[in-house]
């Protein structure tokens, strides 16, 4: 008898709970706006086209822009019924919107339902999803309308427009109310009266932002150039034009002007436009919008204005031509599959006066043009010929242009690691960007027995009278990354890859000593000095903020804001922190890293962690956009922790030599070190739920780390390299990549390299749940890296899924697919570090 009572007595008490289980959520206050009185139309007829007289339905359509959720003031309470009333106008009809926010803890499907005795109508992020049109007497007989809130609902906005009237018998009221689809029990929802979310992929595509900027010779004007992408993906360029003397900006238009651009010397801006096969130059001025042609009947070309303003200079193309018998193509060379292979480019001067088009120069190479002088005297160009017998495949020769005479001076002739040059103010001296090797290795600064990283490219100094160069930057541990000479102060700006940072720096040539810009971003963009002053514009973006431009004093360095515009939106969005961690490895090296927390972090929680890492040669970068972007992560509560394992660029030469001939040997290890330690100093997250992410170089770590440890849950590997031989081989790049990568070593003479670094020849090895994703499309790494490992993994009976993502190089471009591929990556963390395969299911379900 008692074992029967103890059964009833659960019985229920799980009656009881399921019950509380099956309650709506309802909102504890409700905001609404000041009554909008609306009126019926004069009656010029009983009935209207359709045959249908005018009704109080036609009066709840009437259009309303709802306004921000600040202007809802006034704050209701419910009564015990749950019901939220207003007072009836006194006479005639009004509007009155409600308005509130409600947002999910996880991925799911709920349904909120609206009852009202008025006619309403139910929006959703401004989406219209259901209408009430009956009018009942009292609350007891109110009718409800109900839609669906299904995915992440990430503080979604919901109004509610309900038509008022003083003829009605019962009060305006309102009730909502909100629950959970029976199968996503586990989801919770919240109701708040903020405009504040959380971000999400959309954020990372939307919005407006400004790309770059350029100063007028002056230093008065600066020239932005700015996107808007909207919902859809559809996008929309402007120009602005900022005016420094009067503080604001004097033109603002649609970014239709190509080539847009500043005379070297006057404060005006070029541009051409296009007619029939020809191409017009203009001028306009600024300040009062003139417009002047300067040149007509111009090659559809791009242009580089010579500095006394008096010519331009263009390249011109020309492609070899060759048979196909029968549609077959016979490969003259190794990149021939590249469209661009059998292209030539002549370079070319066009005189404003007399309207001459002249020849610069002929032959069989491309010619390109790195600089001219200021006093027109000469030209410096360059030629590129491939040479597959030594890396890295190419040899340059750059050549110097007497204008007056045509005579050339070879300045120097089959340099493997030189890669452009610029003159000094005084035409006396160049400023060269190479590689380390360069000159013979003269800005080498490694250990004994490494090969330097031809990706950490350095900057070299050339005396044009006795050709001695001088390594600028061989103890200086920033990667180059762009240089400029400036002839107003005669200091070299360098933007340079300093860790996962780009800082500015400027040299002094005879002091022999950099200093360090103290610029307002964690990542410089843009940097362009002023060509008769000191002044300057630059761009740039941080870990929790998109790109902003500014004016820079070179005198007192002081930084003014000048464009933000993405700031609007990102002050409706909640970021979790990001901080600096770093720890020792086993080799006594210090690896830099940092984490990002979720918003509304709880430090009493365990939250699934992610591991994100590039590890093919380039840091990753403290960008608030990125194809992978950690904040999107964080908000869907995981911390997310980045690391500069070795082989980064940007922490010296010795750091980046450690890439070339390892292919995930020692940055593996510090990957797996890293993680466990950021997971013992941290105990907010949970060791056991750990996911890793790469792509491209970062993909192949994905696929190498899991063939040596168990330490992750779920991994994703994009673009990744399976098979290092069939990479370098197959890729369009893969052979001239590992020509840094793999310096020195081929499949035949170092196949230890290509198998036992290569995660293919282990996949018996992996345990762990992997997800594989590819473009179709993709030229740089095939896709048949994906395929070899998944034919593998599927073969061994691992746990593997595979995506391909139709007509997509090796990055994700199209906003639909880029926003489903994001999708999928986050719902396989989901199914994997959360136990929640919800969202999974519902993009991918099982047939």
């Amino acid at each position: 008898m008692r074992r029967h009572s103890f059964c009833y007595i659960i019985a229920a008490l799980l009656l009881v709970i399921n019950a509380k289980a099956q309650q709506p959520l309802m909102p504890q206050k409700l905001y609404s706006f000041d009554p909008i009185p609306v009126r019926k139309p004069v009656m010029l007829d009983s009935v209207n086209l359709d045959n249908t007289a005018f009704s109080d339905e036609q009066l709840l359509s009437y259009p309303v822009s709802f306004p921000g959720q600040e202007r809802f003031a006034t704050e209701l309470t419910p009564d015990t019924a749950g019901f939220f009333t207003l007072p009836k106008p006194q006479q005639g009809e009004a509007l009155q919107l409600f308005s509130l926010f409600v947002s999910g803890d996880r991925y799911g499907k709920g349904k909120i339902t609206v009852t009202s005795p008025n006619p309403l109508e139910l929006w959703v992020d401004n989406v219209k999803r259901a209408t009430k049109t009956q009018v009942n007497d009292s609350l007891h007989q109110a009718g409800s309308v109900d839609t669906n809130l299904n995915g992440f609902t990430n503080n979604t906005r919901i109004v509610i427009k309900m038509l008022t009237s003083a003829e009605y018998k019962a009060d305006p009221a309102v009730k909502i109310g909100l629950k959970p689809d029976e199968k996503d029990s586990l989801l919770t929802y919240t109701f708040n009266n903020t405009d504040k979310r959380r971000i999400n992929i959309k954020d990372i595509l939307e919005g407006k932002r400004v790309n770059s900027a350029s100063i007028s010779p002056s230093g008065r004007f600066v020239l932005l150039s700015l996107r808007e992408t909207q919902p859809g993906g559809n996008g929309r360029n402007y120009t602005e034009i900022y005016d420094a003397k009067q503080k604001r900006t004097i033109l603002s238009e649609p970014g239709d002007r190509t080539q847009l651009n500043w005379m070297p010397k006057s404060d005006l801006l070029y541009y051409v436009a296009d007619e029939n096969e020809e191409r017009t130059l203009y001028t306009l001025d600024p300040l009062t919008a003139e417009i002047k042609i300067i040149a007509e009947g111009l090659p559809k070309e791009n242009f580089h204005m010579a500095p006394d303003e008096q010519s331009l200079f263009f390249s011109s193309k020309k492609s070899i031509t060759l048979s196909n018998p029968g549609g077959l193509k016979r490969l003259i060379g190794i990149d021939d599959r590249q469209s661009s292979y059998r292209d030539r480019y002549y370079l070319y001067r066009h005189f404003f006066d007399t309207g001459l088009t002249q020849q610069l120069t002929f032959g069989r190479k491309t010619a390109s043009l790195n600089d001219v002088t200021n006093d027109m005297k000469y030209l410096l160009f360059s030629t590129s010929e491939e040479d597959l017998s030594e890396r890295p495949f190419r040899k340059s020769s750059l050549y110097r242009l007497d204008m007056e005479t045509m005579e050339v001076d070879t300045i120097w002739k089959d340099e493997a690691f030189a890669y452009s040059a610029q003159f000094s103010p005084d035409g006396k001296q160049l400023l060269i960007h190479g590689a380390p090797e360069a000159f013979g290795g003269i800005g080498l600064n490694i250990k004994q027995g490494q090969i330097a990283n031809s990706y950490d490219t350095q900057s070299f100094i050339m005396d044009l009278s006795t050709k001695r160069v001088d390594p600028v930057t061989r103890n200086f541990d920033p990667t180059i990354s762009a240089q400029e000479w400036n002839p107003q102060d005669n200091y070299i700006y360098y933007r340079a890859e300093e860790g996962d940072r780009v800082n500015m720096h400027r040299y002094d040539p005879q002091r022999k000593k950099f200093d360090k810009l103290p610029l307002k971003e964690d990542v410089i963009r843009s940097f362009n000095i002023a060509e008769n002053a000191a002044w300057a514009t630059y761009t740039g973006v941080s870990t929790s903020n998109s790109n902003r431009s500014y004016l820079l004093n070179l005198k007192t360095m002081e930084s003014i804001l000048i464009s933000d515009p993405y700031a609007e939106r990102l002050n409706k969005l909640e970021l979790g922190e990001v901080k600096d961690w770093q720890f020792t490895s086993s080799s006594g090296d210090v690896i830099e890293g940092r984490y990002y927390l979720p918003p509304h972090f709880d430090p009493q929680k365990k939250y699934p962690l992610i591991v994100y890492y590039y590890g093919g040669t380039s840091p990753t970068a403290r960008t608030f956009e990125s194809t992978y972007p950690l904040h999107v992560y964080a908000a869907q509560d995981y911390v997310v922790y980045t690391l500069q394992p070795s082989g980064t660029t940007g922490y010296g030469q010795e750091f980046s030599a450690r890439h070339v001939n390892a292919w995930g040997d020692r940055t593996a290890e510090e990957i797996i070190e890293g993680t466990k330690a950021f997971v013992a100093s941290h105990p907010f997250v949970d060791g056991t739920k750990i996911g890793n992410i790469g792509a491209s170089y970062g993909g192949f770590m994905t696929q190498y780390l899991i063939t040596r440890t168990d330490l992750f849950s779920a991994s994703v590997s994009h673009a990744g390299i399976s098979n290092i031989t069939s990479y370098w081989g197959e890729g369009y790049w893969g052979y001239s990549y590992s020509s840094g990568a793999s310096a020195g070593s081929y499949p035949w003479n170092n196949p230890d390299l290509y198998v036992k670094q290569s995660p293919l020849f282990h996949a018996d090895k992996i345990k762990t749940p992997l997800l594989l994703l590819h473009g179709t499309a993709d030229t740089n790494v095939p896709i048949g890296e994906s395929i070899q490992m998944y034919n593998a993994l599927k073969l061994l009976g691992k746990e593997v899924e595979f995506i391909q993502v139709e007509g997509e190089n090796h990055a994700i471009y199209d906003y639909d697919k880029r926003i489903a591929w994001n999708n999928a990556i986050y719902a396989w963390f989901a199914k994997w570090l959360k136990k929640d395969p919800r969202w999974w299911d519902s993009m991918f379900p099982n047939e």
